[in-house]
């Protein structure tokens, strides 16, 4: 019952005296109707009880997808586990060590979206923005209950653009130029920029022009003079692991 009661003291309109986040009770960074989902499921009360920043580990190692609500509006145990770790509010360097230990991916996904939900804006691209070369892959549960493939580097590029995760109405992220320009961050260097600037050598742009009628053509796989580009260079580089 003390459990219960807790939980209710977080999710309280009224007199919260705890800590906030963005000047607001931490709980009410989930929608209100998802939090009361969250409390009312079977996974907060039987495996949300009485745990510390140490046993969700336990919890978070055993998750084996990510989402938001499904099927009947059904909290996932990736979605409970965000409500408890703003119960929490673990410091900093737990959340970095949950971030970045290489074991549990499931983790990871759980204190990017942690990062993304608490963190000020500049520290939420400085802390993610290494994640979007991470290309593990994740299984998500969808809102009609089923099933699809994603990976690290989809979910956080979500996180940094999408309004809307998991169930979850995200702050407005200033928009990283703004950043920049105000000093704030230094100018991202994307990982394929040497392969972008390869596309403008002359060896690998150039336009041919047919012999004939004075149209450009197809020449050694090149259509009028141009290299095809895969459309997405990641899908030769992803991990596969298992893990």
């Amino acid at each position: 019952m003390s459990h219960q009661a807790d939980a209710k003291r977080l999710l309280d309109d009224r007199g919260y005296s705890g800590t906030t986040v963005h000047d607001i009770n931490p709980a009410h960074l989930l929608e209100k109707a998802v939090r009361d989902r969250i409390t009312e499921s079977y996974y907060w009360k039987e495996q949300c009880f009485a745990i510390n920043e140490a046993t969700l580990c336990d919890r978070a190692s055993a998750l084996t997808y990510i989402g938001g609500t499904y099927a009947s509006q059904k909290p996932t145990a990736f979605l409970c586990l965000i409500l408890k770790l703003l119960q929490l509010l673990p410091e900093k360097e737990i959340v970095l060590e949950y971030l970045h230990q290489p074991h549990f991916k499931y983790l990871s996904a759980l204190a990017a979206f942690y990062v993304r939900l608490t963190f000020e804006p500049r520290e939420v691209y400085t802390t993610l923005e290494p994640l979007l070369g991470d290309w593990r892959k994740l299984r998500q549960r969808t809102r009609e209950g089923g099933w699809r493939l994603s990976y690290m580097d989809q979910f956080v590029d979500d996180l940094l653009t999408k309004e809307r995760v998991c169930a979850t109405g995200l702050k407005k992220l200033p928009n990283r130029m703004v950043l920049e320009d105000l000093g704030q961050l230094e100018v991202r260097i994307s990982p394929l920029g040497e392969e972008i600037e390869g596309l403008d050598d002359d060896d690998d742009v150039q336009e041919v022009k047919a012999e004939t009628d004075g149209e450009f053509v197809e020449v050694n796989g090149n259509i009028n003079g141009y290299r095809k580009v895969e459309e997405d260079s990641r899908n030769g580089n992803r991990s596969y692991d298992s893990n």
